[in-house]
């Protein structure tokens, strides 16, 4: 490696791997009690409907299982609720986070400077939101997108600002507390996130993004996004993710919900990098109307465990989704990712694009459900799971369910599973390359579906997170 290549690694590696000491205005208790949701809820200056809501998404976690009946699923019982520091305030002066990033206090500034977010929003981006712990810090729109009617801010001053629409929406149709008992977790402890807007027939031409920091240990961050997308409307939402590593677990349970009218247009896009002490178990969801289109491009890296299944609600005639996922899982690392898609309606059509990558017995598992309904006629998907191993000693699974009550469609589904071939290598080290860029070289082609599908920024930090991961140097 040259000394050029080797302080690249180096930043890139700082850029992750930084901590900052814990300084927080508010931190609740371990654990979950009614009382530290009241107390969340009135730090917060909730409307009483939403501190109901906690409240009764708390009464279907204490009631649900743990969901152990599926089969080859990672093991969660590290994951202990009791353990976890579910919200930390951090110490700025403006709830729900400044419009200038020259008024956030030092020490938050700097982690995101390190990350390189200030740097995106000035370069390709429409706005920028930045959580740190359980708080939106920072938020901006530019202000062309403002005066025609978008909204991005978060989900905090959305509760406040845009009560009508938060009451309507959030956790009703789409992601409700009775899906599941992390979405019910989620519901009663969620803070944060971001809250998008788009009005009728608006097309906002830029990515928006919010990156979301976990700085301290043991604490878990549940931030919720919910995306309501106007009729003919059309918007890119990223979302980006890390944590620096330490000894105690951390819990990542966010929500997603998005709302696609008739003729509407979203794109969300998610580059993950947890550390490997954070459990990742989200739940993300969209409802799709007539001659919509939903796109899903997901990158997980980093993690313990994660398990995300991002789905889509085809309700319309002629809806579309489309699903592309990379997963990487290197040493004590189950990545256990997929989709789920629910055609409803004729004429709509799906795909999924599934990438898995195990090294130094890593376990990847793909894990999606393609249902068509009975009358969903016409309707159409097509699966691909490519999953590739660099050992004998990673695994890589995948487990696809398709549930068909409709015969005229028409369903497709391929999955490959290989290791590296040393012919590939040994024609690329002719070549001039050795051993570690050779197989770098390989991956970089495998995941090039993703890669092209997001803003050169975020494909080429894609690229360098995989780079690294393949290195090991990220903890």
């Amino acid at each position: 490696m040259s000394s050029e290549e080797h302080l690249k690694q180096t930043d890139t590696e700082a850029r992750f791997e930084f901590k900052k000491e814990e300084a927080s205005a508010f931190k609740s208790e371990k654990g979950l009690t009614e009382e530290t949701i009241r107390v969340i809820s009135e730090d917060k200056d909730e409307p009483e409907w939403m501190l109901q809501r906690r409240l009764r998404a708390l009464e279907h976690f204490q009631n649900m299982p743990m969901p152990t009946d599926w089969p080859e699923i990672p093991d969660l019982s590290e994951v202990d609720v009791d353990e976890i520091v579910p919200y930390i305030r951090p110490d700025i002066d403006v709830r729900g986070g400044v419009d200038d990033w020259t008024d956030l206090p030092e020490d938050i500034k700097d982690t995101f400077d390190k990350l390189g977010i200030p740097e995106a929003e000035k370069n390709a981006l429409s706005g920028v939101g930045a959580q740190y712990e359980s708080e939106i810090v920072y938020q901006n729109m530019q202000e062309q997108w403002e005066e025609k009617g978008v909204v991005f801010c978060d989900m905090d001053k959305a509760v406040q600002e845009h009560e009508d629409l938060v009451r309507e929406y959030f956790m009703t149709k789409c992601v409700p507390p009775s899906d599941n008992k992390f979405a019910a977790l989620h519901g009663a402890i969620w803070s944060g996130g971001s809250f998008v807007y788009v009005p009728e027939d608006t097309k906002v031409e830029m990515p928006i993004q919010a990156y979301f920091r976990m700085n301290s240990e043991g604490m878990g961050q549940f931030e919720h996004t919910l995306i309501i997308a106007e009729e003919g409307s059309e918007v890119h939402y990223i979302e980006g993710c890390s944590a620096p590593k330490y000894s105690a677990f951390n819990l990542h349970s966010g929500g997603v919900e998005v709302f696609v009218k008739e003729d509407a247009h979203v794109q969300y896009s998610t580059v993950q990098n947890w550390s490997k002490n954070t459990y990742n178990l989200n739940t993300k969801r969209a409802i799709v109307e007539k001659n919509g289109r939903m796109e899903w491009i997901s990158g997980s890296m980093g993690s313990k465990a994660t398990m995300l299944y991002p789905a889509s609600i085809l309700k319309g005639r002629g809806a579309s989704d489309n699903h592309i996922t990379i997963a990487f899982a290197g040493e004590g690392q189950n990545i256990d990712t997929g989709a789920k898609v629910y055609h409803n309606a004729p004429e709509t059509k799906s795909t999924i694009e599934s990438k898995s990558i195990s090294k130094d017995g890593g376990r990847t598992n793909y894990r999606g459900l393609v249902h068509i309904a009975d009358g969903a006629e016409n309707s159409s998907t097509a699966v691909e799971c490519d999953a590739l191993m660099f050992d004998n000693n990673s695994i890589s699974d995948t487990m696809p369910y398709m549930e068909i009550n409709e015969s005229k469609v028409d369903v497709a589904h391929e999955a490959t599973v290989g290791k590296i071939g040393d012919e590939d290598i040994f024609y690329l080290q002719s070549r001039g390359l050795d051993d570690d860029d050779a197989k770098q070289m390989i991956v970089s082609g495998f995941i090039e579906p993703i890669t092209e599908e997001l803003p050169i920024e975020y494909a080429v930090e894609l690229n360098r997170l995989v780079e690294l991961e393949m290195e090991g140097s990220l903890g």
